[in-house]
């Protein structure tokens, strides 16, 4: 048994051949995690001590990075005491995973390829979650895959999820061929730690891309229910796509602060508003991203290439947030 030593100086014990992440888990100890796949590098830390990975790969990270000292704390257990230079999340010591049946109660066509579905649970057993993380659905067939909640939470307990369908997917096939009203499912969560968490800087930036905006529609929701987290601020939401179609969604914040940027890669000529990527639509607007913080969530290369570009540019590398949707069949 190793001891794992935060930045904080919090402290909790690694079992041989369990993840550095899962063991603190089960410790109550939240660090900052995602896919738990090792393919979106949330979980990304400096460690000083001896390592091994024991569960995926570490991909995502580049040779310098490993050789620097840098791992995934979802793939790497503890062979000796360890330090992180990372701190715990204390704000989700209190949320507790869990497994539930639902109930489909209501879905609808956003865009083509997007339904959004919105789920019922047991009325004596609702899930408590902070706006921006996601559940696992567990299909009929045992497949399971994460969506994000699309809501903040609301007074009946329903969860709202935006779907969009992937070619060939075993759970697009039910949830475009087969979805019906009051079919049951199960879901398990909430997982992730893609929520708000530092509003010190003066500027709050949203990007997302595709469905990557579900996170982000549940995060403005409460900002419209509680202002003062954003009083005195400037909100910024880009929001890419690849066709008008793909904007199926307008935010309703009737706040002057708050700017929704929406961004076509492939417009037709009858698009009047911003085009290219979000990261480069982002640089050109002159934001002071020194006085910023990013929360992004979308496709792993608009994250990697809004990271790595904003960082250069001046934001503070811990004011980074993502939530990197990885490909599933």
């Amino acid at each position: 048994m190793s001891t794992v030593t935060l930045s904080n100086e919090r402290t909790f014990s690694c079992e041989p051949g369990v993840t550095l992440l899962d063991s603190a888990k089960k410790q109550g100890v939240i660090l900052e995690y995602s896919c738990r796949s090792g393919r979106c590098g949330v979980c990304r830390a400096h460690v000083i001590g001896e390592t091994e990975v024991v569960h995926h790969h570490e991909s995502v990270l580049s040779c310098e990075e490993l050789a620097s000292g840098y791992i995934l704390t979802c793939c790497r257990t503890a062979l000796s005491d360890v330090r992180l230079d990372i701190e715990d999340l204390s704000q989700f010591a209190d949320i507790k995973s869990k497994t539930l049946p639902c109930r489909v109660d209501s879905f609808r066509y956003l865009a083509d390829d997007v339904v959004e579905v919105v789920l019922r649970l047991p009325p004596k057993d609702l899930l408590n979650y902070v706006p921006g993380q996601y559940v696992d659905i567990i299909g009929k067939n045992g497949a399971r895959r994460s969506y994000s909640i699309a809501n903040a939470p609301r007074p009946d307990g329903r969860l709202e999820l935006h779907i969009r369908k992937v070619d060939g997917g075993v759970m697009s096939q039910y949830w475009f061929d087969e979805l019906a009203a009051n079919d049951l499912l199960r879901l398990e969560g909430p997982q992730g730690t893609f929520a708000l968490r530092n509003t010190s800087p003066e500027n709050l930036v949203f990007l997302a891309t595709g469905t990557g905006i579900a996170p982000v529609k549940a995060i403005l929701e409460q900002l419209k229910a509680d202002p003062e987290i954003a009083m005195n601020k400037k909100v910024w939401v880009y929001w890419g796509g690849r066709h008008a179609k793909d904007i199926y969604w307008w935010p309703e914040l009737g706040s002057p602060a708050v700017s929704f940027i929406p961004v076509l890669s492939r417009p037709d000529s009858s698009w009047e508003g911003r085009t290219g990527y979000v990261q480069d639509v982002l640089e050109h607007d002159g934001i002071d991203l020194p006085s910023a913080v990013v929360y992004a969530c979308g496709s792993e290369h608009m994250i990697q290439s809004a990271k790595e570009k904003l960082v250069r540019l001046g934001l503070p590398h811990r004011n980074f947030y993502s939530d990197a949707f990885v490909s599933s069949n």
